[in-house]
Formats: structure tokens, sequence, C-alpha cells
């Protein structure tokens, strides 16, 4: 121990870390160097691993790490023999790392889900169909009554049932959250009593005369059609307008008489009842929700039946002049719920695409835009055939559309407001100079179309209203 240590090679420190045999007489230490064999585990098989690699590209890409590979070996049932013996890799985590070295790192972009706004087209058209339908009554029994005469009770009836069901409209839809059934129970008292208010509306203004039966058979209607609307049966409403349909399609080549352009109306109209009956009865067939929870207040549904008055007046105000522009705007409301679809739709793909609030609101006004142009463009020809103005039409298309759009978010008062403040106007205008016609909603409506438009942007331009 106090001689120097050798640091030369062959020295006897050797001796310690050789293994010897029990010899009386060892080799020679440099024929025992000269025999010593040194195991080397093979290399890797590269032609198999980059078969290995081919095959797992594209689960091997978009791994972020080599542990990820690791997961993916495990999970194909890679067993460690397999590995030593086929890939010529000692262990698992090897392996991974080879070929997390071969694949390039690919990041493709996820799957697009399902458009949850994606709309039913043939529903909206035939809703829209469906709000211009009951005008054939109109032209069947125009000769027993004479509209011309005797419009103030039907107008005054129909403002007050568009203004209720809007309401009623809007409590039903509240209510079925809770369940079908409870929405059934709140049309079921809600309509009677919008029917009888509007009946009781128009038979003033009609001054008690025979358009009083006119009348109650709109308010009933009415109420009827909404209740089937809200519920989703719109097959089932076209079935019982059939009445309607048929006599309508024969007048051309046929006067069928005052029984029968009395009895076609009111045939339709107890298919109507009878439907609304049926629909009822499955409904509130159904089994009552667990916890229906507190009823809404009323004042909530206040807005919405304030808009459909507003709503109704700014129409009425355009039929004086222009009723073949108001029947194509009535029919146009079915393509404008589809538009309202599609723009919550494109909203959501907007907010996956944007990464700033501020790029959203950029997306969000092309959305607004698009949809909105898309609606007017629909409607241009249609004025244009009708030779109504389109500086009148085409605003109250806009004010009526994008007022639709923020209820369709829960936005009620902003749009009752805007929508109200452009019927008085018009309203005014109307009756200070009858003559004005088109220009009244053009100076109405323009202003509103505006404000709704910015407001829309406002509120809706935020992330937050789409997530």
């Amino acid at each position: 121990m106090s001689g120097p240590m050798s640091l030369e090679p062959g020295g006897a420190h050797q001796d310690t870390l050789a293994l010897r045999l029990a010899d009386t007489a060892p080799p020679p230490r440099r024929a025992w160097a000269e025999t010593t064999l040194t195991l080397r585990l093979p290399g890797p098989n590269e032609e198999e691993v980059s078969r290995l690699a081919a095959e797992l590209a594209d689960r091997v890409g978009p791994a972020v790490h080599p542990y990820e590979v690791a997961a993916l070996l495990e999970a194909e049932g890679l067993s460690a023999e397999v590995i030593r013996e086929r890939y010529g890799h000692p262990n698992i985590f090897s392996l991974a790392a080879a070929l997390y070295e071969r694949v390039p790192r690919v990041f493709p972009e996820p799957a697009r889900p399902p458009d949850p706004w994606r709309p039913d087209t043939v529903r909206c058209l035939l809703r829209g169909l469906l709000f211009a339908l009951p005008g054939l009554a109109y032209l069947l029994t125009a000769p027993l009554w004479d509209p011309g005469r005797h419009a103030a009770g039907p107008v005054v009836a129909g403002i007050v049932s568009w203004a209720w069901g809007q309401a009623l409209g809007h409590r039903a839809y509240l209510r079925m959250v809770a369940g079908r059934r409870e929405a059934a129970r709140t049309l079921l008292v809600g309509a009677p009593l919008g029917a009888a208010a509007a009946t009781a509306a128009g038979a003033a203004a009609a001054g008690g005369t025979a358009v009083t039966w006119v009348v109650a058979a709109q308010s009933l209607y009415l109420g009827a059609a909404g209740i089937l609307l809200v519920l989703g049966r719109e097959r089932l409403l076209l079935a019982a307008l059939t009445p309607l349909l048929a006599g309508a399609a024969v007048l051309p080549w046929w006067e069928p008489g005052p029984v029968v352009r009395t009895a076609l109306p009111a045939a339709a109209l107890l298919a109507t009842l009878g439907a609304v009956a049926h629909v009822l009865r499955g409904a509130r067939a159904t089994p009552a929700a667990a916890d229906t929870g507190a009823r809404p207040p009323l004042r909530r549904s206040l807005p919405y039946g304030l808009f459909g008055l507003a709503a109704a007046v700014l129409v009425l105000v355009e039929g004086r002049s222009e009723p073949y522009a108001v029947i194509a705007l009535t029919v146009s409301m079915g393509p404008a719920e589809w538009l309202l679809y599609r723009f919550r739709g494109l909203s959501v793909t907007a907010l996956g695409a944007a990464s700033t609030p501020a790029g959203f609101l950029l997306r969000s006004t092309g959305v607004l835009g698009l949809c909105l142009a898309g609606y007017l463009l629909l409607l241009l020809p249609v004025a244009l055939l009708t030779g109504a103005a389109p500086a009148a039409l085409l605003p109250l298309a806009a004010t009526l559309w994008t007022a639709l759009l923020l209820q369709a978010f829960g936005i009620a008062w902003p749009p009752a407001a805007l929508c109200g403040a452009a019927a008085a106007a018009a309203g005014t205008l109307t009756l200070l100079a009858p003559a004005a016609g088109p220009s009244a909603l053009t100076l109405s409506c323009g202003p509103a179309a505006l404000g709704l438009v910015l407001c829309t942007l406002w509120i809706l331009g935020r992330p937050a209203r789409h997530a």
C-alpha cells in the first residue's frame, strides 16, 4: 500500500479485475489478455424500424414527446422480447425515441364538430308558406263581406293577435325548458285568452256588423295556428289548410258560390282546431317534469309582445299601399328564419377561427353583413316585380330581421324600443300625410335598422355571447 500505483496498462492492478480459473498454474498475463472476449448487443434493425415508422406515422407524427410514442407502442402490444429481437432496441423507450426522431412532426387540425345550428331548410320554407296561406281565406270570402269597406275589424284583431302571439310564444318557449307538458299548459290557457281579446277589439272596430264573425274566425285560427307552430307541427297545420288550397286552386275556372266560399274556410278552421286538440292531448299525456321550477314572470314576455305590436303596425303601413309586397314579406319570413340559424352557425365558426376579440368582431361584422345582404337581395327582385318602392320595403325588412336576430339571443328590449319608435313615427307620418306612404317607412325604418345593426354588433360582436 505504500508503493506508487502503476498507471500503465497491464500493471498489477489488472489482476483484481480479471476472473481467474481455479488452477495452480494460471496462464501468463499476456496470454489471458489475448483470449478475453467482449460481448456486444446487435445494432438496431433499421429496416424493421423504418417499416414500423411508416406504419405508425399518422399516430407518431402528432406526438409532442417520445413518451407518447412509448405509450402508443405499449398499446400496440409490443413486448420487450419483440423489441429486442425484431427491432434491435434494448427497451421500449429506445425504440420510441428512434421512431420520434424518424417521423416528422405534424399537427393536423382537429375534426370540425357538427354545426349545432344547421337549419332545417324544408321546415323553414314551410313555415314561411304557412304564414301566408291563411290569406287564401280572404280571397275566398271577399265577395261575402267586402273587405274594402269593413277592413278595420280584421286589421285591429290581427294587430292584437300578432302582439299576443309573440308574447305567448316566448312564454311557451320558456316553459318548454321545464317540459313539453308545461309548454302545452301555457298555450292551452293563453291562446283562448288572446283569441277572445282580439275578437273583442276587432268587433269594437267593426261596429257590430256581420264582419264580427270574420274577426272571430280569424282570431281563433291565429291562436290555434300559433300553438301548432310553437310545438313544431307545421306539417299538420299544412294538412289542415288543404280546403283553402283546394278552393283557391279552382277559383280561376269555377265560381263556387256563397255556400262553398263559406264552407271551405270553416272546414280549414275546424281542421286546425281539431289538430290543436290532438296535439295538446298528446303533449298533456307526457309525464310531468320532476322539477318545473318557478314560473318566469310575465314581464319577461312583455317586450316580445311590444315588438309584435310594432311589427304589425309597420307591416300595416306598408300594406296600405303595397299589399303584394306584404305577401312577399310574409313568405320571406321562412328564409329569414333560415338565415337566423346560419348567422348562429357562422358565428360559432368565426369564434373558433378568431384569436382576439377584435378579430372576432371583424368576422362577426362580415357574418352579419353577409346574412342581412342575402335577405335583402332576396326581396329586391320582389319589390321590383310588384312595383313596390325598394326604399320602403328593404329598410322594413332589415328592421324586422335584425330585431328577430337580437330576440333569438334573448335580447328583447332594444328591438322592442327601436321598432316601437319606428312604428310610432311611421303611423304618425301616415296619419298626417296619407300620401306619404313609402317615404314614411323610409324615414322611420331606416334609422331603426341602422340602430339595430349597431346594437347587434355591440352585443353579438363579443365572443361571450356565442360561447
